[in-house]
């Protein structure tokens, strides 16, 4: 977790006095943003069907595992 900025965000603009921004100045790595919370939920959905397995589940002629 990082110091939060003290002023209103501004894409590349550093305030003076704000506690994260001397951070930054100070050589600290910026945050890295792995895409936005929908695109992680389907990833993690497209992992759990994938890892599905009708044998262990005892699914019946058609799995509908994952159509929700």
């Amino acid at each position: 977790m990082t110091t939060k900025h003290t002023h209103r965000l501004i894409f590349g603009r550093r305030e003076a006095g704000c506690p994260r921004c001397a951070e930054l100045d100070a050589g600290s790595p910026a945050v890295q943003w792995s895409g936005t919370r929908r695109e992680r939920s389907m990833q993690e959905s497209l992992r759990a069907i994938r890892a599905h397995n009708c044998q262990a589940s005892h699914c019946g002629p058609v799995c509908t595992f994952g159509d929700w």
